[in-house]
């Protein structure tokens, strides 16, 4: 006696019943999350009431804000418009270079060895000082953008296990690579005592990092991410500068010493990001000349601002 074939619903029926529900939250899921939570907001406190009691870093740490607030303003105009053209993102791209390179010179490696010179260094061993601590910089960078998987916006990915990350992740690493730099330079400059210096640094740095944050933005929603995650990437993106700027201002104020090799690590750390970030990324859809015009437009901005309220 032949077998009746299972009709179309009999046939589905193994399918919907080896399927896994999704199953709630234990309660006891429920109880280790409240305590993570409680533990994060617990510490947040802590570091917060710390921060508060030093002037230098709760200075700093305002300069860093500034600075995210900035890069918040810049990702706005992505709500309102599709895209900005090609030509328009590698000008900015150059401006925020010539703003970074400027602040490398005038604001870091130049009062890094008037530091060290002050501290009774003769004028080799300053400028050896602030070579080592120059280096030093470019080395960590270099190691993380070796060991952190990171993406970037025209060359791709890069960096360790990146095909086991999302990419989302890898575009907030390459974004956390760029500004953590600026973040170090504002505390390092904070550190140093010289309040106009540093509010001078902070200054140039916001400048750039209002285009820098559109730049972020419109890449992210190019890329394919949705417009509300591509602006919020965006502005929490600059979330990592005053993160640094607190490290930067605390290591360098537990000694005077760290001083010049605080002010040369950021500075070296600064210059590998322009050279082995900005430059290339500007350069590589043959705009060369609106990049270049865009960095001695920054740099000029950033030099005038550092000599004049410096």
């Amino acid at each position: 006696m032949p077998v009746p074939s299972p009709s179309p619903d009999n046939a589905a029926l193994p399918n919907r019943l080896t399927e896994t529900p999704r199953q709630p939250l234990h309660w006891r899921q429920w109880i280790g999350l409240a305590i993570v939570v409680t533990g994060g907001v617990v510490g947040t406190w802590q570091i917060w009431q710390w921060i508060a009691g030093q002037p230098v870093v709760l200075d700093a740490w305002r300069g860093g804000m500034v600075a995210a607030l900035a890069t918040a303003l810049g990702t706005l105009p992505v709500m309102l418009s599709q895209r900005i053209s090609e030509r328009t993102q590698d000008t900015l791209f150059g401006f925020g270079a010539g703003v970074m390179l400027a602040a490398c010179s005038f604001s870091l490696i130049i009062p890094g060895i008037n530091a060290s010179r002050a501290a009774g260094a003769g004028a080799w061993e300053a400028g050896g000082t602030m070579g080592a601590a120059i280096l030093l910089g470019a080395l960590v960078l270099l190691l993380m953008e070796r060991l952190l998987p990171h993406e970037h916006f025209i060359k791709g990915v890069e960096g360790q296990t990146s095909r086991t990350l999302r990419r989302t992740w890898l575009f907030v690493f390459a974004i956390a690579l760029h500004n953590l730099p600026e973040g170090l330079a504002i505390g390092v400059g904070y550190a140093s005592g010289d309040t106009m210096r540093a509010g001078a640094l902070a200054t140039g740095i916001a400048i750039q990092d209002v285009p820098e944050g559109l730049v972020v933005a419109v890449a992210l929603l190019a890329a394919g991410y949705k417009r509300w995650l591509a602006v919020g990437l965006g502005m929490a993106s600059g979330l990592v500068e005053p993160i640094g700027a607190v490290m930067g201002a605390a290591v360098v104020s537990y000694s005077a010493s760290l001083l010049p090799w605080g002010l040369g690590f950021a500075a070296g750390a600064m210059l590998f990001v322009i050279s082995h970030e900005i430059i290339p990324e500007s350069h590589r859809k043959g705009h060369e000349a609106w990049a270049t015009g865009g960095l001695m437009l920054g740099f000029v901005i950033m030099m005038v601002l550092d000599t004049a309220l410096g």
